[in-house]
Order: structure tokens, then C-alpha cells, then sequence
């Protein structure tokens, strides 16, 4: 598949994803139909293995395929880019846990809850799991599920790892009642002694050391990038989208509607122009971001370099001030909108709430990217104290 085919397939069911963006919500995961769309369009494999039925696409058609969804529906773009980015990840992970998941069903779905909030226990073989994970996007909808845990060897620095377990060895507790992205399912996974073999864990390290075992046997240049900012951008990208979604909603009503008490129309408003275009800037800069971000990386993977660190600091820190703008942008639109804007029936107020969800994100501040990257700017020489790069 060719990145404009993807853009294509995704353009394909916006008009469906922005139907249903209401029953997502009141569900409070993605519909049946919106999954069995994504997975029959292929929009799920895009950074998948070719090796594995995947198509090995550039991040970027990924990425803009979410902002797409999100135009439409935040929360499927959600699950898109995480679920999607999921599948890139277990290709960092060593074979064997390729083989147990892709090797019997290429279409699996993997959630996650990167957190290590669990108690990790070293036993013959592997490790034991036990304790709750929280906001575990699209976990209705997926058979595995990366846990994040902090591995203590007598002798060895503390690491942290993630681990994969299948759907037979956890819970979910469904407490996801939220004001923003209900329709993502982000709900708590529950373990109680789950055995994970050492084949099914990655190491932390490893990813920020550009040197992850499945490296070995997925060698293409997609999988020589960063974990951290390929994350990063996965939960990123929808921003804009719903930034886009936003602008596209207030401009749509800015042109019906008439000003209160007068012949005039609101499009005639000095005011409202002058936020919409502070928005469509702060939009298109995030846009433009992005893009550059990747296509840089992109370039050096392929050049045979390596990614430095200041990139990677500085990715980390782009990708939150993306999420950062966009909420700007909404922020200008929504209390421009006036008194209709807060009824549900208005899309504008969806995605007020679900960009200023996407926000709370960890990896979404912006305060803490932006300490890392000037950290890295100021004392180059030591190393960073977060890997997540």
C-alpha cells in the first residue's frame, strides 16, 4: 500500500466515523462497526511488518491518517494511533513473542498501560505479574496488552520493561467514566499472578539504545526509530485532527448563523475573524511540525545515520507542544462559539473535551518535555532522566 492509498482508505469512512461519533462516546469504547472498518481497510497494520501481513508505511501516513479520524471522531483517531504505533512495538520485540502473537493471528489488537504501577517478581523463566494498570486505551477491543514494570536484579540497575500478556491472564476493570475521549475504552487492566516468559518483555533500554532484539529480524529502517517519539507522536497526531475538527465546525457556523439582535451575520464579526485565524496558525504550525519531525528522522534512518539525542529530546518536546497548540486553537474556537456550543447535539464541545483529555496525557506535557530537551541543550554530557525518547 502507498501512502496516498492509506489517506484514501481512511477519507473513506470519515462520513461513517462522524456518524457514530456520538454512539462512541455513550459506549465509552470504539463501536463494533468503527473496529471491523479499521481492521477490513488495513488501517491498523500501517506500521506492521511487510513479513507479518503489515504494509511497513511511513510513520507519517500513519500519523495523518489519524488526524484524519480525528476530524471526525478524537476518540477513534485515539485508538487508531495507539493500537496502530502497538503494532510497530511488538516488532522491536524478540521473535519468539512475534511468532506467539502474529504467528497465529496476524490481525491482533494489542492495548497497553505503560505505567509500572504492578508488582514485578523475578521467577524461573521469566516473571509474575500482579496489580492494576490504568487507562488502558481500546483494551475491549484487543486480545494482548503491554504492561510497564520495574525489574530489580540483585547486581543490576533497576529497568524498566514492558511486558506482553494475552487477554486468558488479565481483567478489566471497567471504571472509564470521563468528561474527554469516553469513547476510547481506556479502562484498568487487573492481574493476579500472570507468568510472562522472558521472550514476551522489552526492555527500555533497549529501545532508547536503538537496539532491540527484534531489530534482528524486522531490519528495515521503519524499525530503527525511536520508540519514544514514535509513541509520542501517535497520541500527537490526533490533536491536530481535533483541532481540525474544531476549526471545521466553528467555520461551518460562523457562516449560518446571524448576529443576536441584528441584521448582521457572525462571519461578519471582526472578532470571530480574528480568532479563526489565530487558530488555523496555531493548526497548521502544529501541522507542519510534525511533518518536518518525521521527514527529518525519516531522511537520516535512511541515510544509514543515527538519530542524536538533542533530536530526540527535541521530538519529545515538539510532540507536546503540538498538543499544546491545538488546544490553543480549540480553546480560541470554543469560547468564540457562543451559548449553542455547550449543548450535545454541537460537535465543537466533543472535541473541547477530548483535545483537553489528550492534554492530561503524561507524555502530552509539555512542562516535562520541554525540561528535557533544555536539560539536553544546556549539559549535552549527561545523560537524560527520562528513556522515553
Amino acid at each position: 500500500m502507498e501512502r496516498a492509498e492509506y489517506a484514501d482508505r481512511v477519507r473513506a469512512l470519515l462520513p461513517g466515523l462522524r456518524e457514530r461519533a456520538r454512539e462512541c462516546e455513550e459506549l465509552r469504547r470504539l463501536p463494533d462497526a468503527t473496529v471491523k472498518e479499521f481492521e477490513e481497510s488495513g488501517l491498523l497494520r500501517a506500521l506492521q511488518p511487510a513479513r507479518w501481513d503489515g504494509y511497513e508505511l511511513p510513520p507519517l501516513a500513519l500519523f495523518e491518517g489519524v488526524e484524519l479520524v480525528a476530524s471526525a471522531c478524537p476518540s477513534s483517531a485515539w485508538f487508531l494511533g495507539v493500537v496502530a504505533v502497538h503494532n510497530w512495538q511488538l516488532a522491536l520485540f524478540p521473535e519468539a513473542a512475534q511468532q506467539e502473537v502474529w504467528g497465529e493471528d496476524t490481525a491482533a489488537r494489542i492495548s497497553s498501560s505503560y505505567a509500572p504501577t504492578g508488582k514485578v517478581e523475578n521467577v524461573d523463566g521469566g516473571f509474575r505479574l500482579s496489580g492494576r494498570w490504568s487507562f488502558s486505551s481500546g483494551c475491549d477491543h484487543c486480545s494482548w496488552v503491554f504492561v510497564g514494570g520495574l525489574v530489580r536484579r540483585e547486581g543490576e540497575p533497576t529497568v524498566l520493561r514492558t511486558f506482553l500478556v494475552p487477554r486468558s491472564d488479565y481483567e478489566i476493570d471497567d471504571n472509564w467514566f470521563v468528561a474527554g475521549l469516553s469513547g476510547t475504552g481506556s479502562k484498568e487492566i487487573v492481574m493476579e499472578g500472570a507468568f510472562v516468559p522472558e521472550h514476551r518483555s522489552h526492555s527500555l533500554v533497549d529501545a532508547f539504545q536503538l537496539n532491540s532484539p527484534g531489530q534482528a529480524s524486522n531490519p528495515g529502517p521503519l524499525y530503527r526509530l525511536p520508540f519514544g517519539t514514535v509513541f509520542s507522536f501517535g497520541i500527537a497526531a490526533p490533536a491536530i485532527g481535533a483541532a481540525q475538527g474544531a476549526y471545521d465546525a466553528y467555520t461551518a457556523t460562523m457562516r449560518e448563523k446571524r448576529m443576536a439582535g441584528g441584521p448582521g451575520r457572525l462571519a461578519d464579526d471582526p472578532f470571530a475573524q480574528h480568532r479563526l485565524s489565530h487558530a488555523e496558525a496555531e493548526i497548521s504550525a502544529a501541522r507542519l511540525e510534525l511533518k518536518g519531525t518525521f521527514e527529518h528522522f525519516s531522511a537520516l534512518i535512511d541515510a544509514g545515520e543515527e538519530i542524536p539525542l538533542r533530536l530526540r529530546t527535541r521530538a519529545r518536546f515538539t510532540a507536546a507542544n503540538i498538543v499544546q497548540r491545538c488546544v490553543r486553537a480549540v480553546d480560541l474556537l470554543f469560547e468564540a462559539s457562543g451559548g449553542r456550543a455547550i449543548f450535545l447535539d454541537s460537535p465543537i464541545q466533543r472535541f473541547f473535551r477530548d483535545i483537553h483529555a489528550m492534554r492530561a496525557h503524561a507524555i502530552n506535557n509539555p512542562d516535562r518535555s520541554a525540561q528535557l530537551f533544555g536539560a539536553s541543550e544546556l549539559n549535552p554530557d549527561q545523560p537524560p532522566k527520562d528513556l522515553f525518547l
